[in-house]
């Protein structure tokens, strides 16, 4: 909408949309969807948002488990962003994966739903260790735009600015953005749609800082090998994921200063 009219959000999505990197599980996730819905409510003070983001999930998990919860709320707004779950798996095809992100493109947007969604920064410069499988992010970004265009669907494009591949960005994991980073995506993701008050500062780069020696640097990656890529590995063997037994934080649509805790104490449960 042109005019950034919105009165209902849901964010579809993974482990960032979920809010991971910004806050925890003992004191509550945060996250980009949060910070959207929180811009979105400074110009619509009525908004109610939900967030169906479970973390883990492939696309074509979302297509499945969250698509039909989210028409089922009957959203104005809505937020599609999966897609790195399936990246990271040794069977990957980009167009698969923009096949799932196109069917809730579909969806949504037949619904008469506006749909935004983003494009994801070069893996590589991330973590140097995905400098392998860096060609699929551009893959799937291309796939995401041609699907996007097809569908009338706003991309906010963070795959473009060198800020989006800062360090300060992203937590230790080097998987999940940091306050900083989901900060930054919910900016974008504002001025994708041109929610009055937004601006393209969210593409400004940090301060520079100093840059760690090769020895610094090659430590690094070994602390962050061990302490990341090999547990995650060890449930990919497994067959596990970081979301079984996990639901979705945020089912109902509830004003964005409510809590789902706090709205069902009070009795307030929001009806589709």
């Amino acid at each position: 909408m042109p005019n950034g009219e919105y009165s209902r959000y849901v964010a579809l999505g993974d482990s960032q949309t979920e809010g991971l990197g910004d806050g925890d599980d003992t004191v509550g996730l945060r996250g980009f969807a949060d910070r959207f819905a929180e811009h979105l409510a400074a110009v619509n003070p009525g908004l109610r948002y939900a967030n169906l983001a479970v973390r883990g999930h492939t696309a074509g998990q979302v297509r499945a488990e969250q698509l039909g919860p989210a028409l089922a709320l009957r959203p104005d707004l809505a937020t599609v962003v999966a897609g790195v779950n399936d990246l990271l798996r040794p069977r990957f095809n980009a167009a698969e994966v923009a096949g799932d992100l196109e069917e809730m493109f579909a969806a949504l947007t037949g619904a008469g739903t506006h749909v935004v969604t983003l494009t994801f920064p070069d893996i590589g410069k991330i973590a140097p260790i995905a400098r392998p499988i860096r060609s699929r992010v551009f893959d799937l970004n291309s796939c995401i735009r041609a699907a996007a265009a097809r569908h009338g669907v706003a991309v906010a494009e963070t795959s473009r600015p060198s800020v989006t591949t800062d360090p300060r960005l992203w937590t230790a994991d080097r998987l999940h953005a940091s306050p900083l980073g989901h900060e930054r995506i919910a900016a974008a993701l504002a001025h994708a749609i041109h929610l009055p008050g937004s601006d393209d500062q969210w593409t400004l780069p940090l301060p520079p800082q100093r840059v760690p020696t090769g020895w610094q640097a090659a430590g690094a990656e070994l602390r962050w090998a061990a302490a990341y890529l090999g547990p995650w590995l060890g449930r990919r063997l497994r067959g596990q994921s970081s979301g079984d037994g996990r639901t979705a934080k945020r089912l109902q649509l509830l004003p964005v200063s409510a809590t789902p805790d706090s709205a069902a104490d009070k009795g307030q449960p929001e009806p589709a």
